[in-house]
């Protein structure tokens, strides 16, 4: 984010304000809600009465600033556009809480079907740097009497008392014992270990009933959503709600024997039992790749321990997230980037020259690891969820599409039209993204988006 002491950001700051259009500028801005990196469209909407062939409205960007109308970039990920990354946290929330509480098309009787919250974990790929706490004490990061040496030199032992913020946190004991190509390998190949072990996880629950899968679709569906992690060592975990319903999902209710403790039973069966091979690469070990040992199945109950808020807020905050919070890139590596020169940690760096390493192999092209390098090997989607666990993304924004235009039309700003009578003909171009530099001091100031001491700065110049 440029500062009020860059030259070039104060010269643009001043052009900007100076623009006879810049109140139609400032209202599209404060309309992308604080979006740092809009997009920018050109073109028009017309409005035809079909009964007549008459024009009854036509918009056009020809009058809009620079020729342009700037919209949000919607982008899930708060590195790169905190004001659509808090939307799309927003929207997350409330699909994962409807989901246990109903709401939003959910009935709240939902909340009466057996729901667990599960984390699903990756295994060691070698020693690294943790916090570890009990009872709210730090302890020893790894210590050991009698540590081995390792090959290479180093004392597998750490005594360290790491802070939560710490930058070796996640870092290897010995970098060179570490398994990078594992852990890139399991994070290309966890989607498939998360659809086997939801294949395994229906299984388990009809044999528990005394079913077969086709009596159990009859009788029961087993609902989740889900989001992945990056533990700070640069692999991927799962968070996951799984839940229990009738068999036409949240709106029936599920047989009397499907009980929590069934589900809980299954869940810890389903992820012992699955397993993803790699395939066979000349030179590599065979790799055959199982969940973790730290298995978490913990019960969601309204005002209870883990209640659906807490959950949900937890899902939520991790859907705006990727690999850059580990200490790698948001963005793609290019072959031509000089990975030596990147500004991100030793181990990242690692990870992604094993996937660069690893992606040329023709054994192993449809992992595509070179074009997922900058996510560490990860290629799934970070928040997904079944089809009947609840309502879904695009509506709850058709929703805010339907609140906002129905707002224009009350205060008079866009003229109301019978939609069985009307055509509408529109036609869109994409002219470009972001904002200047002085653009964004003024955009921050105008949305509130940076912190108090910058943003009253920005006021006084603003006036």
């Amino acid at each position: 984010m440029p500062t009020l002491t860059d030259p070039y950001a104060i010269a643009g700051m001043v052009s900007r304000l100076r623009d006879p259009h810049y109140e139609r500028w400032a209202s599209q801005i404060r309309r992308t809600g604080g979006c740092r990196q809009p997009i920018h469209l050109r073109g028009k909407v017309e409005h035809w009465d079909r009964a007549t062939g008459q024009l009854l409205h036509r918009y056009s960007t020809h009058q809009e600033p620079n020729g342009v109308l700037r919209v949000p970039c919607k982008t899930r990920r708060a590195s790169r556009c905190p004001a659509c990354a808090e939307v799309y946290r927003t929207d997350t929330y409330q699909l994962v809480r409807a989901g246990l509480v109903g709401g939003k098309g959910v009935p709240t009787s939902v909340n009466a079907h057996p729901c667990l919250f599960v984390t699903l974990t990756a295994p060691s790929f070698g020693s690294v740097h943790t916090r570890r706490e009990k009872n709210g004490k730090a302890l020893p990061c790894h210590a050991r009497r009698d540590a081995e040496t390792c090959p290479h030199g180093q004392v597998m032992s750490c005594t360290a008392r790491h802070g939560a913020d710490e930058p070796c946190l996640g870092e290897p004991l010995c970098p060179d014992c570490y398994d990078h190509a594992g852990s890139v390998l399991f994070n290309a190949l966890s989607p498939e270990l998360w659809r086997r072990f939801t294949e395994a996880l229906r299984r388990r629950v009809a044999r528990s009933a005394g079913l077969t899968q086709r009596e159990l679709r009859e009788q029961a569906m087993i609902s989740f959503a889900k989001v992945a992690e990056y533990q700070r060592r640069g692999v991927v975990h799962f968070h996951a709600v799984i839940r229990l319903d009738g068999p036409d999902g949240p709106n029936t209710t599920p047989p009397a024997w499907a009980t929590v403790d069934l589900l809980a039973d299954a869940v810890r069966h389903a992820a012992s039992a699955v397993t993803v091979t790699v395939p066979t690469v000349p030179g590599e070990p065979t790799r055959v790749f199982r969940w973790g040992a730290q298995l978490d199945v913990r019960q969601i109950t309204v005002g209870g321990e883990l209640t659906d808020q807490a959950v949900a807020g937890y899902i939520a905050k991790y859907a705006t997230k990727a690999a850059e919070c580990v200490g790698t890139l948001d963005r793609r590596v290019n072959l031509l980037d000089d990975l030596a020169a990147l500004p991100i940690r030793d181990h990242a760096r690692r990870l992604i020259a094993e996937c660069l390493r690893l992606g040329v192999l023709e054994e192993l092209t449809d992992l595509r690891l070179t074009q997922w390098a900058h996510m560490l090997g990860f290629r799934g989607h970070f928040s997904t969820k079944s089809r009947r666990y609840s309502t879904t993304l695009g509506d709850l924004r058709t929703a805010r599409t339907d609140h906002m235009r129905d707002e224009q039309i009350s205060t008079g700003r866009l003229p109301l039209f019978d939609e069985d009578t009307m055509l509408v003909i529109s036609h869109w171009d994409y002219a470009g993204q972001g904002l200047s530099a002085g653009e964004q001091l003024l955009a921050a100031a105008l949305t509130g988006t940076q912190p108090p001491e910058q943003t009253s700065r920005l006021e006084a110049v603003h006036g």
